[in-house]
């Protein structure tokens, strides 16, 4: 049986909206294994987001456990246990794209010869060698993404969170995003958590979960 990358129990999360405590995930049961792929469908306001920064570690449950791997959930290791890919991509404008990808390796070390090969190895992966000096606004959206899917892999995480990284693509380059995400997860057998509106690329994941009034359904 494959090692259990994410165990998750009774995840419960609410916010206060004026004097109104909303429910957002009411006790959700999660488990998601070694190299698997799962797509987190529902409509806005389900609590998708909220999920996956809690499943990050970037928020805290009201309610329940969780764990990656074998131990309980801790920002001390986030950096070399996940990455993470964004609607709004998040490069840092002032540096260009290999410099945005060595960032993941600074958050653990200052990065090596063997970090900087790697970063240029990822760039190439993802189609972009020759724009490794460009800055973020000289790439078209589909490449900031493309830089973005590099950084999250740069410290060979055992888990990649996908936040709707298609969201401010056309179809066309979505697509081909989707492609290069599915691919480079599958080829280094990396866990991928897809949280996504788009039915058709949720069924390219092995198993597809549908969020709705706070749980599974």
């Amino acid at each position: 049986m494959s090692e259990a990358i994410v165990t998750a129990r009774g995840l419960a999360k609410s916010y206060l909206s004026g004097d109104r405590r909303i429910d957002v995930l009411r006790g959700i049961d999660l488990d998601i294994a070694a190299g698997e792929s799962v797509s987190i469908r529902g409509e806005s306001g389900s609590g998708k987001s909220t999920l996956l920064n809690l499943l990050a570690g970037l928020d805290a449950p009201d309610a329940g456990t969780l764990a990656w791997g074998d131990q309980p959930a801790a920002a001390a290791r986030r950096a070399q246990f996940l990455g993470m890919v964004f609607q709004s991509f998040y490069l840092i404008p002032e540096i260009d794209a290999l410099a945005n990808i060595l960032m993941a390796s600074r958050i653990i070390r200052a990065p090596s010869e063997t970090e900087r090969a790697r970063a240029r190895e990822l760039l190439a992966s993802v189609g972009l060698a020759e724009r490794a000096k460009h800055l973020p606004a000289q790439l078209s959206g589909g490449e900031r993404q493309r830089v973005a899917l590099a950084r999250a892999l740069m410290n060979a995480p055992k888990l990649i969170l996908a936040d709707e990284p298609t969201g401010n693509l056309d179809e066309h380059t979505g697509d081909a995003v989707i492609d290069l995400l599915l691919g480079l997860c599958a080829e280094t057998r990396t866990t991928l958590v897809l949280v996504t509106h788009n039915a058709a690329y949720a069924a390219r994941t092995a198993r597809q979960l549908f969020l709705r009034d706070g749980v599974f359904r």
